[in-house]
C-alpha cells in the first residue's frame, strides 16, 4: 500500500500531462491549419477583413474570439501584387486546465503559427 501511495502521485502527473499535451497538439494544429486558410485568402486577393474572418471562422477552438490574435498580414491590402510572397501570422492563448502543468509552463500557452503563399 506504501508503494502505490508513492507512484500514484507520479502516474496522475504522466496521465494529466499526457491529456494537456494531447490538447495543446490539437489546438496547434487546429492553428495552423487556420492559418494556411488565411493565407490562401490572402493569396487570392481578398481583403485584410476577409482574410481575418477566414481565420476566426476556420479556428475551432473554445474562446477563440478573445484568445485568437492576428499577428501580421504582410503586404499590406494595398500592396500585394501578383508573384509577390503573402505571409499571414496568428496567435491562440491556449488555457492549461491541469494545475500542476499550469505551473511548470506559461498558462495561457502562446500557440503561434505562420505560414507564406505566392499571391496569384
Amino acid at each position: 500500500m506504501v508503494e502505490l501511495a508513492l507512484i500514484l502521485p507520479v502516474i496522475v502527473l504522466l496521465l494529466f500531462g499526457t491529456m494537456e499535451f494531447g490538447r495543446a497538439f490539437y489546438s496547434y494544429i487546429s492553428v495552423t491549419s487556420a492559418v494556411r486558410e488565411g493565407v490562401r485568402e490572402a493569396a487570392v486577393g481578398k481583403t485584410d477583413a476577409e482574410i481575418e474572418a477566414r481565420i476566426r471562422q476556420a479556428v475551432t477552438l473554445s474562446e477563440a474570439e478573445t484568445r485568437l490574435h492576428i499577428l501580421e498580414i504582410s503586404p499590406a491590402e494595398g500592396d500585394r501584387v501578383a508573384g509577390s510572397a503573402v505571409r499571414v501570422e496568428i496567435r491562440y492563448d491556449m488555457p492549461l486546465v491541469v494545475p500542476l502543468i499550469g505551473d511548470l509552463l506559461p498558462n495561457p500557452l502562446p500557440l503561434t503559427a505562420s505560414a507564406t503563399m505566392r499571391s496569384e
